[in-house]
């Protein structure tokens, strides 16, 4: 059946994160939606970070837990139930679920896991009109899936307006991978990821919603579970829930456009103990991201300067939405949580992101902070003329197959040369498309006098733990000869109409839902 038909979003109330409530409601989802889960089954939740500072950021573990009871109750010939996600970049994922607690989860659940960036990675060719590139990468465990389950976190996100279901596909690639074309693309590199598969069932974790932003959200109590089979349609349920018009969200109404499903509420079911008018109720006031940043730190001690990104110069007005301003604005609410005088104590700084042409206010002894490979600016600075040069290397010169992995701790000694550059001068340049979070936590951390949050000795040992066991594995599969990238295949599962779907070479002889 095309994903486009039949399309339903079920709306359920459940107050609680009790495992055996989800799994209740979602083995009825499941039954509602006529599914039977067979062959290779896998669930990516949404865990791009956890702990005490993220605890409302991932798919909390008691869903989880729920939602593969459900499937185990609905088993029409599972083969395997797995666990997949690659969470924030640079950190292991590793090290998350176990902050998120779903390791003894899994083993309850008698589930497996995998960690994507630790796992072959399979090339899924592009043919669609107004794709990024031809090809894009995704862990063979995806391509391989036969019963893929989407259950992401319900969030609002700086960079793309809501993460719900379709931009959680954005775990769906490993670091070297997401990181091309996370610019100003970013909703339409979102919209390229849905052709490499559909999910059969969608579950959205929705008791607790998370507003304003997505590592740090403020928690929103909803109790709802959203249940659903199409994403584009459960997708624009959760906007229409918040007031948002869905067509607004560029990856929303790009899917929606290229035949992914329906945007439309009258060409959608929508049922369940729980009305959308009552979602609606639930959500009064709900806070969503796309804030410019020079608006988010309007009243601190930050001044942010943004000009246009490249491809954009004709069009003062744009803006990368999807890369480094958004990266910064999740960097001082993390700063915020983990040092309550962070505001207090950071001194006078100034951002400048993309090819920006105008004055910068500066006092002596203002530092000026250069953010990203855009970036450009020419003019005065402490009696010297500086002038930074855009080093963006276009969409073209980015090819996956060379696409390399960006390390923690090297990111953390480059951003400390820049910050021993910076005693002799009121500038510094960093580079990166987008510059990570964990750099720009580490430089505000030092010009601040705040402690960074990477070397808390309650987080360090496990931390440090997950990422030599991260790359002990990665080494002794490189020793063991296992091809990191395959070439040629092409993913499972439903697509727009022109895809045609077929699984992976390797998975051939599976049964097709």
């Amino acid at each position: 059946m095309h994903p486009a038909q039949n399309a339903k979003v079920i709306l359920r109330h459940c107050d609680s994160y009790d495992p055996e409530r989800i799994r209740q409601i979602v083995r009825e989802g499941i039954r509602e939606l006529g599914l039977s889960p067979k062959g290779r089954t896998l669930l990516k939740p949404n865990v791009v970070a956890a702990g005490p500072l993220f605890e409302h950021a991932h798919t909390r573990k008691e869903l989880v837990e729920g939602v593969l009871g459900a499937l185990r109750d609905c088993d029409a010939g599972i083969t395997e139930l797995a666990v997949g996600e690659r969470c924030g970049i640079t950190v292991p994922t590793r090290f998350v679920f176990e902050e998120a607690g779903y390791l003894p989860m899994l083993e309850r659940a008698g589930a497996k896991h995998y960690y994507f960036e630790e796992v072959p990675q399979v090339e899924i060719p592009l043919t669609h009109e107004g794709r990024l590139r031809d090809y894009i990468f995704t862990p063979e465990p995806v391509a391989k899936a036969d019963f893929f389950v989407n259950c992401p976190k319900f969030k609002s996100h700086p960079w793309t307006t809501v993460t719900f279901s379709m931009k959680n596909y954005i775990g769906i690639q490993d670091d070297r991978h997401r990181l091309i074309d996370h610019d100003h693309a970013l909703n339409r590199k979102v919209a390229d990821l849905q052709y490499i598969v559909q999910p059969q069932l969608i579950v959205i974790d929705c008791i607790i919603a998370g507003e304003g932003r997505m590592l740090t959200p403020i928690p929103r109590d909803m109790n709802i579970i959203m249940i659903g089979n199409n994403q584009v349609a459960i997708d624009s349920v959760g906007c229409h829930m918040i007031g948002l018009d869905p067509r607004s969200v560029e990856h929303i109404a790009l899917a929606h456009e290229r035949g992914f499903g329906p945007i439309e509420l009258s060409e959608m079911t929508i049922t369940g103990d729980v009305t959308l008018d009552e979602a609606k109720k639930r959500a009064e006031g709900f806070q969503v991201g796309l804030v410019r940043v020079e608006k988010y730190f309007e009243g601190t001690s930050i001044s942010a300067y943004a000009g246009p990104p490249p491809e954009h110069d004709h069009d003062p007005d744009a803006y990368c939405w999807g890369g480094c301003p958004g990266v910064m604005e999740e960097v001082i609410e993390v700063l915020r949580l983990y040092d309550k005088e962070c505001d207090k104590k950071l001194p006078k700084i100034h951002l400048v992101f993309g090819h920006y042409k105008g004055p910068l206010d500066i006092s002596y002894g203002e530092k000026v902070v250069f953010i990203g490979d855009c970036v450009s600016w020419e003019g005065m600075l402490g009696g010297e003329l500086v002038q930074i040069s855009d080093k963006y290397k276009g969409r073209d010169t980015k090819d996956p197959y060379t696409a390399e992995h960006q390390d923690m701790y090297a990111k953390m000694a480059k951003t400390s040369l820049h910050l021993l550059e910076a005693k002799t001068r009121p500038w510094i340049r960093l580079e990166g498309c987008p510059v990570s979070v964990a750099e720009l936590v580490l430089l505000l951390s030092e010009l601040g006098g705040i402690q960074n949050p990477y070397f808390d000795p309650g987080q360090a040992i496990g931390f440090n733990r997950a990422y030599i066991a991260w790359r002990a594995a990665t080494t002794l599969k490189r020793l063991r000869g296992e091809p990191y990238q395959i070439a040629g295949n092409t993913a499972r599962g439903s697509a727009a109409p022109e895809v045609t779907p077929v699984r992976a070479e390797s998975a051939a002889g599976a049964a097709e839902e």
